[in-house]
């Protein structure tokens, strides 16, 4: 065909412009790195507005004796096309896949964490730091039922029956009331048990759950933990509960702390006395400073933390020990209370709530 009488569009039709399509396009498929490229050449070199598409559609522009020749060249051209096609795709899907796997690449020799972090609760882990504490001055840790007998709760105790703390107002009873079992209002029943059932001299702290009615605020819990010391020995006095409660104040507070005694009474005890702490961040130096108030103490220079007192006798009586021979001392702190002042924890409702990020913010300091 001469090219002055081709018809338009013959021109993509000779064998020199689809062989320039052609090699156009593998050089295209051939360079493209990834699918993205790749879907590129394809779209420019086998789609519909490609070259090579628009030569098959111009073939009905040619004489009928030269068609057969153009499409064979056509037809051998695009089948070039697409099996270059199909097997850049393998290459670069394969490609892509080990660059893939590579960047995912796991250490399984490397810990992982198969679930989020927990925490010991603040509680829990006072409790266990208590405990050592008295474990490693040689005392025993005492346990008992949270349901106890009305008589260990008070009578063991030298509450009598007309103690304004055996009442509704204050305690928990189980129904039927008759049964005279009550959900325990202190582990001093715990003490009770101790005596009754371990051979003298006994050391044991007690630390537990307690049960009040008492409204659910922010110094307040209706279920709150509690622990208590005894020692019944020959010879104890007020001087070796003094001591006892100076070592366990600086293992709670830090070293230097030091405690004072004031007049009291308990029915267990006699002499009674609450037992305060000398303010762990002022240190004193707040009292009558109004330059540097202290929030914790409230510029008083002590913090009440519990309290504490020699045995009663009619509690030694009724536990069966003989006070002529045997003395003691008790002492007891409210847990959570303790955790709020040596942490300085406005709410102590955070400390039921259930919530494990509180828990973290206090894990290490508890223990």
């Amino acid at each position: 065909m001469s090219a002055q009488n081709a018809p338009e569009g013959a021109d993509a039709l000779r064998p020199e412009a689809i062989e320039a399509s052609t090699s156009a396009a593998l050089a295209a498929i051939a360079a493209a790195g990834t699918m993205a490229e790749l879907k590129d050449a394809r779209l420019a070199h086998a789609g519909d507005r490609s070259a090579l598409a628009l030569a098959n559609r111009a073939i009905g522009s040619i004489p009928p004796t030269e068609r057969k020749e153009a499409g064979r060249l056509l037809g051998a051209a695009r089948a070039r096309v697409q099996q270059a096609l199909a097997e850049r795709t393998e290459q670069v899907e394969a490609a892509e896949l080990a660059r893939t796997l590579l960047a995912e690449t796991v250490d399984v020799t490397l810990p992982v964490e198969l679930q989020p972090e927990g925490a010991i609760h603040p509680i829990r882990g006072l409790i266990d730091l208590m405990s050592d504490v008295f474990v490693a001055m040689g005392w025993e840790v005492a346990e008992g039922p949270e349901l106890e007998a009305e008589w260990l709760n008070f009578d063991a105790l030298n509450i009598g029956a007309d103690h304004p703390s055996r009442g509704e107002t204050d305690t928990l009873f189980v129904e039927p009331v008759s049964n005279h079992l009550v959900m325990r209002t202190h582990t001093s029943p715990v003490q009770a048990r101790a005596l009754l059932t371990r051979d003298l001299p006994v050391y044991v702290i007690c630390p537990g759950k307690t049960y009040r009615a008492d409204e659910y605020d922010a110094t307040h819990l209706p279920v709150f933990h509690q622990v208590e010391g005894l020692a019944v020995d020959k010879g104890l006095s007020l001087a070796h509960l003094r001591g006892t409660l100076d070592h366990f104040a600086q293992a709670m507070f830090g070293a230097g702390i030091r405690t004072r005694m004031r007049p009291h009474y308990f029915p267990f005890t006699e002499p009674s006395a609450e037992v305060d702490l000398q303010c762990f961040v002022c240190r004193g130096e707040s009292v009558g400073n109004p330059d540097r108030p202290c929030r914790t103490c409230k510029s008083e220079g002590w913090i009440e933390w519990g309290g504490c007192g020699v045995v009663n006798p009619r509690v030694l009586r009724a536990c069966g020990v003989d006070p002529e021979v045997y003395s003691g001392f008790a002492f007891g702190m409210g847990i959570e209370r303790t955790l709020q002042s040596r942490n300085n924890l406005s709410d102590m409702r955070d400390l039921v709530e259930g919530d494990v990020r509180f828990s973290r913010t206090l894990k290490g300091v508890a223990r």
